[in-house]
């Protein structure tokens, strides 16, 4: 019962009497240091009350629960040591890191306590020491590894093409080889070790994914921007659009340039996500990520009647002409990719000026040119703008959330040979098994005598008016103007010596 009481005040929209509350309540927790204590109880969502007041962003209750764990370890003048615990926040041995539901949940609230002390160092700590280093070499690892891949793609095992033409419009002129014919000269050594690499490449990749899926669940791990959801999906297509090249390649099955395709635009596309380890791109990929699956999602549905309402009209106005002469529309997918491409004035209006074209063409053309380059693309143009917009102002946030997720993705999967684990073991002060984050602080002395003057005027201003609000209640409604010029006498009399003190204020700061 005390631990549930404990996780409703962390839900309580008034922070100060919740935690005069939690207070209240562990003054009469029997085990305070033990395992028993209310504290390390979790829920039933495997939260501990200081784990939810991450999750739902109440940062006045994370100061509170943060300024309990701390232990001051010296002080000399301003410069003070602070002893930091770090136990529940630290990710290297918990399964339900603190950092990794604080970037995973919705609420943008929660990431303000990443701007916070003791998280923010921390995660500075961790990044700036290794996360960065390791990430920097892992996205160079890559480039590498897809410069592999896409030499593979081109120098692939192609012969000259023997039968005859079927077609007019047949431009084929070399062919994929069989099995046995595509490893037998020396360069062909030399692409089968490249296409080795990329195969276990995509392997490694499908045993790293696999188990973060199982464990996080796959809406979870697909779903969440900052997290990388979008560019998990990239990558994991990718290795499967290798291993569908490595069969249809070891079967001799024709075709193998469709899956091979995908997998170097996915591949290329996936370098995108290795921004996030620089400031002035890691936002980016947030907000390309929120116009794909944002804007351009919910464009694609008008875009898609439209271009098959036109696409129709098109095929059906030149489908008793000669194809000869207007190929754009000479069958229905030529007729539909020719209206994307007019959709996104890539192209002009393919006509032929030396033949007679329909008159309903120019029609058709007209209206096709109003409704899809003046507004729908503009319609587009605008949406992309306030999501820029948006994401603009939460830029410092994203990257701080960007910058922990990358942190926590590389901690879970290196050895814990190359990622010791980050603080101080409690057991070099006798503080325990608990591991403490050492902070040095240098207190501002004129900062706080600055604070002692601010509270010394507000209490002399509350003062002068508690004073000139008895006078007007004790006077009779006789001698009312009198005290009313009195009382403005006296208050302007005492704002004098406090407004000299503002004033002071306002020049030092």
């Amino acid at each position: 019962t005390g631990n549930t009481v404990l996780h409703i005040l962390v839900l309580q929209p008034n922070k100060t009497f919740a935690c005069h509350m939690y207070s209240l309540i562990l003054s009469y927790d029997r085990n305070k240091e033990g395992p028993g204590s209310l504290e390390l109880i979790p829920n039933n969502e495997g939260l501990s009350p200081f784990k939810l007041a991450g999750v739902e962003g109440n940062t006045v209750m994370f100061q509170y629960l943060m300024q309990k764990r701390k232990q001051n370890l010296w002080s000399f003048g301003p410069l003070s040591t602070v002893l930091y615990d770090i136990t529940e926040i630290d990710s290297w041995a918990e399964d339900q890191s603190f950092l990794e539901l604080i970037v995973s949940t919705k609420k943008r609230e929660a990431r303000q306590i990443l701007d916070l002390t003791p998280v923010k160092e921390l995660v500075s700590l961790k990044w700036n020491m290794y996360g960065r280093p390791y990430f920097c070499f892992l996205a160079l690892f890559y480039i590498l590894y897809m410069v592999c891949f896409t030499m593979c793609c081109v120098y692939r095992p192609l012969k000259p093409r023997t039968g005859n033409r079927t077609s007019s419009r047949d431009n084929t002129l070399y062919v994929q080889k069989m099995l046995q014919e595509s490893y037998v000269a020396y360069e062909d050594e030399l692409r089968l070790v490249g296409e080795l690499i990329t195969v276990i490449g995509a392997v490694v990749i499908l045993v790293l994914e696999i188990p973060d899926i199982l464990r996080v669940g796959a809406a979870k791990y697909f779903g969440q921007t900052i997290l990388g959801g979008p560019f998990h999906i990239i990558v994991i297509t990718y290795a499967c659009m290798i291993l569908v090249t490595m069969v249809m390649r070891l079967t001799s099955t024709t075709g193998e340039v469709v899956p091979m395709s995908f997998a170097l635009v996915l591949g290329w596309c996936n370098v995108m996500y290795f921004a996030r380890g620089f400031q002035m791109l890691g936002p980016f990929t947030i907000m390309i990520q929120k116009m794909i699956f944002g804007d351009l999602m919910r464009f694609c549905w008008l875009m898609a009647v439209v271009i098959l309402g036109f696409a129709s009209a098109f095929y059906i106005i030149f489908q008793t002409e000669n194809p000869e002469n207007l190929g754009q529309f000479y069958n229905y997918p030529m007729s539909l990719f020719t209206t994307f491409e007019l959709f996104l004035t890539i192209i002009d209006g393919p006509a032929n000026y030396d033949v007679d074209l329909p008159f309903m063409y120019s029609v058709v053309y007209f209206a096709f040119a109003i409704i899809a380059t003046l507004l729908m693309l503009n319609l587009l143009i605008a949406m992309m703008g306030d999501t820029h917009w948006r994401v603009a102002h939460e830029q410092d946030e994203l990257w701080r959330a960007q910058v922990v997720a990358t942190t926590v993705m590389l901690e879970r999967k290196l050895p814990r040979c190359l990622w010791p684990r980050s603080g101080i073991c409690g057991r070099e002060f006798g503080l325990g098994d608990r591991w403490y984050l050492r902070i040095e602080d240098r207190i501002d002395p004129n900062k706080h005598k600055m604070m002692r003057y601010t509270e010394a005027f507000k209490v002399q201003d509350r003062d002068n008016c508690d004073k000139g609000s008895e006078k007007l209640e004790t006077n009779g409604d006789t001698l009312c103007k009198k005290e009313m010029s009195a009382l403005s006498l006296s208050r302007s009399t005492s704002r004098t010596s406090s407004h000299r003190g503002w004033e002071i204020l306002r020049r030092n700061t």
